[in-house]
């Protein structure tokens, strides 16, 4: 077994990982109660997911084809970068336009910060 094979399956395990977590990612955003713990799995376990699979992709390509893809690398470094970011301005804009929490929600912490 080259290290050309050992590095292919890496890829292929990381793209089925990457898989198994976008689909944990949907079951998370249709059974969680409010917008922010929504927003919360659709942005890290989306993320996580959506890396996982470019990186496997990278990988495999790179073994397998001796192929360096500089769009790949740019859509990784892409979505690391802009995923939180987005993630945060949805829930802040959320917040900020009085959105209710959860009914199991215990404590705002933010409450006090706002009505300043």
């Amino acid at each position: 077994m080259s290290i050309n094979t050992i590095a292919e399956y890496f890829g292929v395990v990381l793209i089925l990982i990457g898989s198994i977590m976008a689909v944990i990612s949907a079951i998370g955003i249709l059974r969680l109660p409010d917008v922010y713990t929504r927003s919360h799995a659709a942005t890290k376990s989306s993320t996580l997911a959506v890396l996982l699979s470019l990186s496997g992709t990278f990988i495999y390509f790179w073994a397998s084809e001796n192929f360096i893809s500089v769009r790949l690398l740019l859509g990784i470094t892409f979505v690391f970068l802009t995923a939180p970011v987005s993630g945060h301005l949805i829930t802040r804009a959320a917040y900020r336009s009085n959105v209710k929490l959860a009914d199991s929600s215990t404590e705002d912490a933010l409450e006090e910060l706002f009505k300043k």
